[in-house]
This record gives C-alpha cells, sequence and structure tokens, in this order.
C-alpha cells in the first residue's frame, strides 16, 4: 500500500490562444483533523466506582479497560479517556464535568493535542 491521495480534483475551464476551451485540473489537499485526547485527572476524593461508571457509559469502555483506566488515573495521577476530533473531545470534557459536578465529586477532565 502506498500513500493515500486525499487531493480532490477542482476543475475550470480557461479559453487558449486559438479560442478553444481548455480544463486545467488543480489538486486540493485534505488535510486530516487535528485530533485531542481526553484525560482524567486524579484527586483524593472522587470514588473510583463513579470514575469506572464514567468510563463505561461516558466513554463506552468495557468493564475491564474502565477499571484499567481507572488504576491508571489514580497511580499516575492522570489517565486517557480517548482520542477524538476537536468538537467530540470539548462534548466529552463538558459532560465528564457536569456528571462529575451533579454526583459533587470534584473529578477533572481535561483536552490535549493527541501525539
Amino acid at each position: 500500500m502506498g500513500e493515500e491521495d486525499n487531493s480532490f480534483p477542482s476543475g475550470r475551464s480557461e479559453e487558449n490562444q486559438s479560442g478553444t476551451d481548455v480544463e486545467t485540473i488543480e489538486r486540493i489537499k485534505v488535510k486530516k483533523p487535528q485530533m485531542y485526547q481526553v484525560v482524567l485527572l486524579n484527586d483524593d476524593f472522587t470514588p473510583m466506582d463513579f470514575v469506572v461508571w464514567l468510563l463505561k457509559n461516558l466513554f463506552h469502555k468495557p468493564e475491564e479497560e474502565a477499571a484499567r483506566i481507572m488504576l491508571q488515573v489514580h497511580h499516575q495521577g492522570a489517565g486517557v479517556c480517548g482520542v477524538y476530533p476537536y468538537d467530540v473531545a470539548r462534548t466529552k470534557v463538558y459532560q465528564a464535568r457536569e456528571a462529575a459536578k451533579i454526583r459533587q465529586h470534584p473529578l477533572e477532565c481535561l483536552m490535549e493535542p493527541a501525539e
């Protein structure tokens, strides 16, 4: 498999010196959108069960993966919940913060550019 050509032809008609139409094709490169990772940060007050619940219900993680990410947050201070385009990541951060706020947990969630 070679490199994928993500360009689209853009046709444009021009008249040449002999009076006939000549179509010029330009290639427009389409760049993949910047992706962002959603990260949960550890605190000493948010219950582990809530973090697992959040990972399962908001980020659609299976039980085992949710538990693994929760332990990573607990032991390493942060854990990646997923990688998304900007708008989706921003929405996930908002939803996670609102769910924590409603349940009166200080859990912090943020997004950062993915590498």
